[in-house]
């Protein structure tokens, strides 16, 4: 498949307006968003669940457009998690369904703006077509260089790291080996920089279960909005409240004067 640089269009008409608010370095690198509220968006209007969850989908296309244009190189949005299998049969396949829709909709286009598509989490316990679409998307972007693209769906971070600890047990590490370089190689998220910024919306402060070895120094927006309704000037307010931020990382930050 070929290559694909991500066109000046994909940056948008504004990148040089957002340019000027943000310098560089008060942009994050890669945001994580956990997606709440499709639900309650939906039962708030009187609707199924599943429409909340199909206004969702419909969302990730502008949403992640915005973060490319202020710079923003990777994107990591939480689908479906590892305790979601609880929810109703109904809703659960109905989210396997809405998943397959989008991957065959918005994949090519996506491949088109050169962006690589990853996912995070688990394929065995999907349908096997499911399986073979997500894994057919990973194939077809994975040469882009431009924006990346991670849908964490059948995730959870304490399943991630204890997948990554029995395949080292099964290479036959050695406990005085192991070290946290060693234990990251194992995680999904190889090769993608932990996160700077993880987002919440919907108004719950809590994790859940969400990039927990790469999270360790995110700093951390929620929001009251539910997902669907995570416009453009939401995004905006995110990165405002980033750019605020002074990370020590654990260390003591000294102002720069005399």
């Amino acid at each position: 498949m070929q290559r694909r640089r991500a066109p000046d269009a994909y940056a948008g008409a504004e990148a040089e307006r957002s340019q000027a608010r943000f310098a560089p370095e008060e942009v994050p690198t890669h945001v994580a968003i956990i997606m709440d509220g499709n639900g309650r968006w939906a039962e708030g209007r009187g609707l199924p669940r599943l429409a909340g969850h199909r206004a969702g989908t419909e969302n990730i296309r502008p949403v992640a457009r915005c973060f490319a244009e202020y710079g923003v190189k990777h994107l990591t949005l939480f689908a479906f998690s590892t305790e979601n299998w609880t929810r109703p049969e109904d809703e659960v396949t109905g989210l396997f369904d809405l998943l397959a829709d989008v991957i065959e909709i918005q994949t090519r286009e996506l491949h088109r703006e050169g962006v690589r598509l990853r996912h995070l989490g688990r394929l065995d316990r999907l349908p096997d077509s499911l399986q073979a679409s997500i894994e057919s998307s990973v194939a077809m972007t994975k040469d882009n260089d431009g924006f990346e693209l991670s849908i964490a769906f059948d995730y959870g971070g304490r399943d991630e790291i204890l997948q990554a600890v029995r395949r080292l047990l099964a290479a036959g590490v050695a406990p005085d080996d192991l070290d946290e370089a060693k234990l990251s190689q194992h995680l999904y998220t190889y090769g993608v920089p932990d996160p700077d910024l993880i987002v919440r919306t919907a108004g719950e402060m809590r994790l859940s279960n969400f990039l927990l070895w790469q999270g360790a120094y995110a700093e951390h927006y929620v929001t009251n909005a539910c997902w669907p309704d995570f416009d453009r000037a939401e995004a905006i307010r995110a990165l405002e409240a980033y750019r605020g931020r002074r990370r020590s990382f654990g260390g003591v930050l000294r102002d720069n004067t005399d």
